[in-house]
């Protein structure tokens, strides 16, 4: 198994790929993020296993390898490893499409234990940006866009609009949309759905003469597949 490491603290570097190499995994190691995502992309003993990525890096950070990783088609699993430890550091990394998130100090021991499970999992595709046709929805950036128009949406829209969009071309119930986007103890009314829905065809569909948002009878809604 081929672990890629992007860490620019190099006795760390050193020590995880020693680690690591003894374990039985090959390691290919980089101290800069314009160098990591060079050889992220472009490997030429194939694609890796798993991306051990710092975030703090010289070049590019550990972000923006992520974000363009994503955005190249990149599924390859990437466990974010670094000194920062809050809970929006963390959000941030699994918006932009990391699989996981470890913070230094850490346990070698774990490290392994995360790196065997990622790989487990493999790499399924799971863009980090949504599309629908010319609609785009970035959650790290929370924008939503038609084409090359921003459109600016409410916290509420922009939580309904990203579940109609990660369940592209299938029908939601009311009952689903509810539970996902306010919670599945809201006590009002559940026509609340319909005026939502209403809010964001004004926005995203009407002024481009689109039909994104389908109503579908005796179920809910669904985001059309071509946007």
């Amino acid at each position: 198994m081929r672990i890629l490491v992007v860490e620019d603290e190099r006795e760390l570097a050193e020590t995880i790929r020693d680690g690591l190499t003894r374990e039985g995994f090959t390691v290919d190691l980089t101290h800069d993020g314009v160098d990591g995502l060079w050889i992220a992309t472009e490997n030429p003993h194939g694609a890796y296993d798993a991306i051990v990525l710092d975030i703090m890096l010289p070049g590019l950070s550990g972000y923006e390898i992520c974000r363009r990783l994503r955005s190249r088609q990149v599924w390859t699993p990437v466990l974010m490893l670094t000194a920062k430890d809050g809970e929006y550091d963390e959000a941030d990394a699994l918006d932009l499409g990391a699989d996981d998130y470890m913070t230094k100090p850490f346990s070698f021991v774990l490290l392994i234990a995360h790196l065997r499970a990622l790989i487990r999992r493999g790499a399924p595709e799971r863009p980090a940006i949504l599309t629908a046709g010319d609609l785009t929805l970035d959650p790290a950036q929370r924008s939503v866009s038609r084409g090359d128009t921003p459109i600016p949406v409410t916290p509420r829209e922009f939580a309904m609009l990203e579940f109609l969009m990660r369940n592209r071309g299938r029908a939601v119930t009311k009952a689903a949309i509810i539970e996902n986007v306010w919670d599945a103890h809201f006590a009002g009314d559940r026509n609340i759905v319909e005026v939502y829905v209403g809010y964001l065809r004004k926005k995203i569909d009407h002024p481009f003469g689109r039909n994104a948002i389908e109503t579908v009878r005796g179920t809910g809604y669904r985001i059309a597949a071509d946007g």
